[in-house]
């Protein structure tokens, strides 16, 4: 029986038994799976790279029952670069991490697959930072979790020169300091967003911590929205 190809990001690698590891994966055919690969931890394995961070391949796949087992795959990308960076290796890590949070076991999204491996790519050859900023919010979106970014979501009242404002959490949108009960943000915060989600913004807000500011709240808000711990984002933000 011919195996199931797939195009697919290796997001998470776990121990399982001696040699073999379970892999998340997430593919442009069948959204995130889990999928076995056996002997991959012995020294010299054929299908070692495979279960590697990052690892974008074209994996072949059989199945049984419920589970999937990794028989063969064809690396297309191994983003090698991201492992020589140790900030770009966060970024990425996080990326993978985001995408893992985002999707479900079984549903298709090719959209956030396609997100998820251009971020890798920007990450590899531009400011990782930025690129992480992008991903976010690109992969929140299409997640139905849209940061707003438009005027106040109370009043109106444009806040693009506004020095602090609140986020609501609940709605993913900012305010007006006095009109919401939101988590307090700054001006550098809401324009560094939309300079990322390609909206005008006002530049004396773009400051060297901007991405910092940015990726705190970004990370608030996905773990708000997902309750995810956000390791390797929270690493990044360390870091930077």
């Amino acid at each position: 029986m011919d195996g199931i190809k797939v195009n697919a990001l290796m997001l998470r690698a776990v121990d399982y038994g001696e040699n073999d590891k379970i892999l998340t994966l997430l593919s442009a055919e069948l959204g995130k799976i889990s999928a076995g690969i056996k002997g991959v931890k012995k020294a010299g394995a054929k299908l070692r790279f495979a279960a590697q961070p990052f690892c974008f391949a074209e994996y072949v796949l059989t199945k049984r029952g419920e589970r999937y087992t990794v028989t063969q795959a064809s690396e297309t990308e191994s983003f090698y670069d991201i492992r020589t960076d140790i900030n770009k290796f966060y970024a990425a890590s996080a990326v993978c991490e985001g995408a893992n949070s985002l999707t479900f076991g079984g549903a298709e999204d090719e959209r956030l697959f396609t997100l998820a491996v251009q971020a890798l790519s920007n990450i590899c050859n531009s400011d990782e930072s930025y690129a992480l900023i992008k991903f976010f919010l690109a992969a929140l979106s299409v997640s139905g979790y849209t940061v707003g970014l438009d005027n106040c979501s109370e009043c109106g009242a444009p806040l693009l020169s506004a020095q602090r404002m609140r986020f609501d959490m609940s709605v993913g949108a900012f305010t007006c300091w006095d009109c919401g009960t939101g988590v307090g943000a700054s001006g550098t915060t809401y324009n560094i967003l939309r300079m990322c989600s390609g909206k005008t913004y006002d530049p004396a807000f773009i400051t060297p911590d901007g991405a910092k500011r940015a990726l705190r709240l970004l990370r608030e808000y996905l773990s708000y929205k997902t309750d995810s711990r956000c390791v390797s984002l929270s690493e990044y933000i360390r870091l930077i």
